[in-house]
């Protein structure tokens, strides 16, 4: 099933805009969605609900095999619930996603949450966002993106954000944190953060969300993978 099913995967790190860009390629085409690291923030977040230490990886390996999250869209605005709770804001933060990378580093949670990806898969397509989604949970997708952006522009990115949600914070202190998960993402030893052999990297640090959509849709038009909307 998988196989028959248009799948496009954008894997990078973080900051590098796979999250807006993937929803709105995915709003573009009438395709699903799957944030692959809200899975991991979801994780962590139980985790942290039920006082699971985050080295604790049998413990962590069950809670993320029985999962009870939802991602409704309500007024064209995607949202994330655990177990009836609507958690998007709490795990968006920075502190969140140094528990999320610490947890995705764990085998046992990676083979847990492998399949509950896959389920994902279905009609008419799937934009898979993630930092293994075209070299682990898709490897056979017909189009691989690898969105990157220099760490400081993306750092600036995320300061801009915080900024905006009025919350205080530290271009400096959001850079070595940035710097920080990148090195442990590229460096575990399951699943690393880098391209796939067949992925098409793309540098958006100069180029707007509406260029890298529109390009993103171009690249899938000419694989005969979307119908133009």
């Amino acid at each position: 099933m998988i196989a028959k099913v248009p799948v496009l995967t954008i894997d990078g790190p973080g900051g590098a805009g796979k999250g807006t860009i993937s929803s709105l390629v995915a709003e573009r085409l009438g395709w699903h969605l799957l944030d692959s690291g809200a899975l991991y923030r979801l994780t962590a977040q139980a985790a942290v609900k039920y006082d699971v230490a985050l080295d604790d990886e049998p413990a962590l390996a069950a809670i993320a095999a029985q999962l009870d999250v939802a991602f409704p869209v309500e007024e064209g605005q995607p949202r994330t619930f655990l177990e009836g709770e609507d958690v998007g804001q709490t795990i968006r933060t920075e502190h969140a996603g140094e528990r999320a990378s610490q947890v995705a580093a764990l085998p046992l949670v990676r083979a847990a949450l492998l399949q509950r990806q896959r389920d994902f898969c279905q009609m008419p397509g799937l934009v898979a966002d993630g930092r293994d989604m075209g070299t682990v949970v898709f490897p056979d997708a017909p189009l691989k993106i690898f969105l990157t952006a220099s760490a400081e522009e993306r750092a600036r990115r995320r300061y801009l954000q915080l900024q905006e949600a009025g919350v205080d914070a530290s271009l400096s202190s959001l850079l070595k944190e940035i710097q920080a998960r990148d090195a442990r993402d590229t460096q575990r030893s399951v699943a690393p953060l880098k391209p796939a052999d067949d992925a098409i990297t793309l540098d958006t640090t100069r180029l707007s969300i509406p260029e890298v959509v529109d390009q993103l849709t171009e690249l899938l038009a000419q694989r005969g993978m979307s119908n133009g909307q």
